[in-house]
């Protein structure tokens, strides 16, 4: 058996923690920038307010209520996340722990009895609360799938289940799935969902499971389609993943304070984000041999509600695979002289490393110099500092020194647990 444990309303909860008295009030998180709503507690759902929701059309509610709102604060939601997960390893061993998102996790309960698994995801619920303050809902099934769906209606029903739902036999995983709209089902997105309602009229995910494998693959994505079929029928098909495995991809991207008509901003941005894609590069021991930049311009059009903007994107092939920040800062910066357009403003830009390989298979060049020792000596040291000192105290000066050009958090909370100067204080 598996389970996943989520984090109800983490971003708010996260907000809630350091400020109790907000406990049963209406909070919302704001997304990057202030733009709209990521993060909703329970009694801001029940007023209406609307996820991903505009600040504009939300205003006038969140007055009349007076709903806490808050700027994302992504130092303080990854700690709190880092704990949570490192709850879960202590209790359940590594092994059987694998990190999905930053408020999810998928667990491997084979160690545990059938007839004790619901004691055993109450515990997780209270030991993961107790030890971090942080509320969980615990799903547990025989597939991921299923686990989802589990977990759905842990949170859709708290008091009744206690934030706790096992389905462990056929009867109980029938009950949920007719419970569980088409389009609630995990793998089954807003175009799949439509297209099973009007031309198969399938509405729930027990009319879905009845269906076979084979119409899973025509009907909805080839293999991903079956696997998803032979989920919800409980043959587990996801297995646990090794947290360690390497991303193949890494993507560093924020929307911009303010439009942005200088390229000597939209460079200075573009070369911090290849520094933080860096970052993450060297953490998993990797070397990226392709970079590429995007950059997304302000539409000149305001008929549109929302204001999508142009992308605009190039890539560079180096010519060979590294993770050393100077390295990968030239050719990002240059690829923005490529792409930038005199005259128009831009909101955001963004760096895409790819092509990553382990860092020990790195081929050589007989015709330059050795630099690579001095290299990763460096990197480690900036990294060590930065680390230990944070808010980028070693920087490249292409990052520049003001950067006006930095995302909007009007409304953040302190860094409670990962900045001295902000600890908070009891009295």
């Amino acid at each position: 058996m598996k389970a996943i444990v989520d984090c109800n309303n983490f971003y708010c909860s996260c907000e809630r923690l350091f400020l109790p008295h907000l406990d049963k009030r209406p909070v919302v998180v704001w997304s990057n920038n202030d733009g709209c709503i990521i993060s909703r507690s329970d009694e801001a759902k029940k007023l209406g307010v609307e996820m991903a929701g505009p600040y504009f059309k939300a205003k006038p509610l969140i007055q009349k209520h007076g709903v806490a709102t808050f700027s994302s604060n992504y130092n303080l939601y990854g700690d709190l996340s880092w704990r949570v997960m490192e709850t879960l390893r202590m209790m359940l061993g590594k092994k059987n722990v694998e990190v999905y998102s930053v408020d999810e996790c998928f667990l491997n309960l084979d160690t545990f009895s059938e007839k004790d698994l619901f004691q055993v995801g109450l515990q997780i619920r209270e030991t993961v609360e107790q030890w971090t303050g942080i509320k969980v809902s615990v799903g547990v099934a025989p597939t991921k799938v299923l686990c989802k769906v589990a977990n759905h209606l842990a949170k859709k029903n708290k008091v009744t289940t206690q934030c706790v739902v096992v389905l462990n036999d056929p009867g109980k995983i029938a009950m949920a799935l007719e419970k569980t709209p088409v389009g609630e089902i995990w793998g089954v997105g807003y175009q799949y969902a439509e297209k099973l309602r009007q031309q198969w009229g399938i509405y729930d995910g027990f009319q879905l499971q009845k269906t076979s494998e084979e119409f899973g693959k025509s009907q909805l994505g080839g293999v991903v389609g079956a696997r998803l079929i032979r989920e919800l029928k409980g043959i587990p098909c996801n297995e646990m993943e090794d947290e360690l495995v390497s991303k193949k991809m890494i993507a560093t991207t924020r929307m911009f304070g303010s439009p942005v008509t200088d390229i000597n901003d939209i460079k200075e941005a573009v070369a911090t984000y290849t520094s933080r894609a860096a970052e993450k590069l060297r953490r998993q021991q990797g070397a990226a041999r392709v970079i590429s930049v995007f950059v997304v311009s302000k539409e000149e059009s305001h008929s549109a509600s929302f204001n999508r903007g142009a992308t605009h994107s190039k890539y560079t092939t180096l010519p060979t695979a590294t993770s050393f920040t100077h390295e990968l800062i030239k050719p990002a910066v240059a690829l923005v002289d490529t792409l930038y357009e005199k005259g128009k403003s831009y909101k955001k830009a963004g760096v895409m490393l790819s092509g990553i390989v382990p860092d020990t298979s790195i081929q050589g060049n007989l015709f330059l110099p050795e630099t690579t020792n001095c290299g990763r000596k460096l990197m480690a040291a900036i990294d060590n500092i930065n680390f230990s000192q944070r808010d980028d105290i070693l920087k490249f000066a292409a990052s520049g020194m003001t950067r006006d050009w930095k995302m909007r958090q009007e409304l953040r909370s302190p860094r409670y647990t990962s900045r001295w100067e902000e600890l908070f204080e009891v009295h």
